[in-house]
């Protein structure tokens, strides 16, 4: 099983990392507002970055990574 890490941009410019291991299935509890705290509200959500992982272990390191990242260096991700 692969795990994804992901950047969505929000519709007030913001960016919100996380995790998953089906991408399609989380975009989707954000949009409902039952995905992270942070997104909900601010839609309109669009996934600007994606990148595939062997394990949850890879996932959680580079998502942190970015998550340390300043928001320019982020963008440049993208």
């Amino acid at each position: 099983m692969t795990w994804t890490v992901y950047i969505l941009e929000c519709g007030d410019g913001s960016l919100y990392t996380g995790i998953t291991n089906n991408l399609d299935a989380r975009v989707a509890e954000h949009e409902k507002g039952t995905g992270a705290k942070y997104t909900r509200g601010r839609g309109p959500l669009s996934v600007v970055f994606t990148e595939e992982h062997p394990d949850r272990s890879t996932a959680l390191k580079r998502e942190y990574k970015i998550k340390q990242m300043p928001v320019a260096e982020k963008r440049a991700l993208f």
